[in-house]
């Protein structure tokens, strides 16, 4: 049975009547985080969101008892005179503990016994590697400047034991209570950042930072086969936190200078090879220039311009399969500008003998052969 005015628990938390004790809180977590008070600075909303969180706080302080809840579903809020309170009488401090714990955190950001460990920035160096180092792989050496633990003090940021003493603010609890509304909640002292301490000494290194500033040389493997957009990651070799927090991590960030010859495409080497047109009519065997050192090639008869030849395992080697690609070589077909008079005498020899006839004005075989690949 309901009373006037007053709604039912399973309603104000958004639940069914057969939810479980884990839905019932996270239920109440969510609106906790939506109806808290001090999310609004006008005084009219607070006022509205101070009712509904505390209607959601009773709701949950029944339906999280198994005893009361018991109660409630046989006798509604007519149970509230069987003993076990009702929206006058409600107790936030009873079986709340977890769940303002992790609210309190989110909207306070303090912790709750000291400050907490803090990780370490993560870092990155952006390294430009040769188009020959990405293919065959290499050794290289950086220079990384980060955030170090102080070695003088051990990260205590003071010049000895005796220089940390207990905040007098908080009494060494690293955390101030302060009134929030209507409840009373805790959170980092100011005085000493949430440490519970305070140096009266610092260190003479880190001037009381905890950490310095300093130069780290590192050797990194890049493998055989990367590109330029890859990022190596160096676990733990980023920044070092703070309060005994984990380092952070170092990313290698790759950028692959151009080569003036070779152009790249996944494992596969492209190469443009100029050729004149008596080899790539006649056939024949030219040596191109490949990654592992000079290669001779075999040109086929009649062979046209932009053909790819295909010179296998060439190519560049794979980061999972070590396998490597193909190198293509692209037939680029030149056409003399210039022609001796034998030159000419010889090919309007071959137009004749081919059956090629020249044109009114007079345009000759070369001038047609040069026309074809313009």
């Amino acid at each position: 049975m309901a009373q006037a005015g007053k709604r039912d628990y399973y309603e104000v938390l958004g639940v069914d009547r057969n939810a479980t004790d884990d839905e019932i809180k996270k239920a109440f977590r969510k609106l906790a985080r939506q109806y808290h008070p001090d999310l609004q600075s006008d005084p009219a909303q607070k006022k509205s969101l101070e009712e509904k969180f505390k209607e959601a706080g009773e709701a949950y302080e029944v339906l999280s008892d198994a005893d009361r809840r018991k109660k409630y579903d046989m006798f509604g809020h007519a149970a509230a005179g069987q003993g076990f309170g009702g929206a006058e009488g409600f107790d936030f401090g009873r079986g709340f503990g977890d769940v303002f714990g992790d609210i309190f955190e989110d909207f306070f950001g303090g912790g709750r016994g000291g400050r907490r460990a803090e990780q370490g920035n993560d870092l990155q160096y952006n390294l430009e590697i040769s188009f020959e180092e990405a293919i065959n792989g290499k050794e290289a050496k950086l220079k990384i400047p980060r955030w170090e633990i102080c070695e003088s003090c051990h990260g205590t940021g003071a010049k000895s034991e005796k220089a940390v003493q207990p905040c007098s603010t908080c009494r060494g609890a690293g955390q101030i209570r302060l009134q929030q509304g209507f409840f009373t909640i805790n959170r980092p002292c100011g005085q000493c950042q949430g440490s519970g301490q305070v140096i009266s000494d610092p260190c003479k290194s880190c001037h009381g930072q905890k950490r310095v500033h300093k130069e780290r040389m590192l050797s990194v493997t890049i493998p055989a086969g990367v590109e330029t957009g890859m990022r190596l990651r160096l676990a733990n070799e980023g920044e070092h936190g703070m309060n005994g927090g984990h380092p952070g991590d170092l990313y290698v960030a790759l950028n692959v200078r151009p080569h003036p010859h070779f152009h790249r495409k996944g494992q596969e080497i492209l190469y443009d090879l100029h050729l004149n047109f008596v080899t790539a009519t006649l056939g024949g065997r030219v040596e191109v220039p490949t990654l592992k050192g000079p290669s001779m090639v075999k040109i086929p008869e009649g062979t046209q311009h932009d053909q790819i030849l295909r010179l296998k395992g060439l190519g560049a080697p794979g980061l999972k399969s070590k396998v490597p690609g193909d190198q293509l070589v692209r037939i680029k077909i030149d056409i003399p500008t210039k022609l001796t008079p034998k030159q000419r005498e010889l090919l309007n020899a071959f137009a004749q003998e081919s059956g090629i006839s020249m044109d009114s004005q007079g345009e000759g075989l070369f001038d047609k052969v040069k026309n074809l690949f313009d």
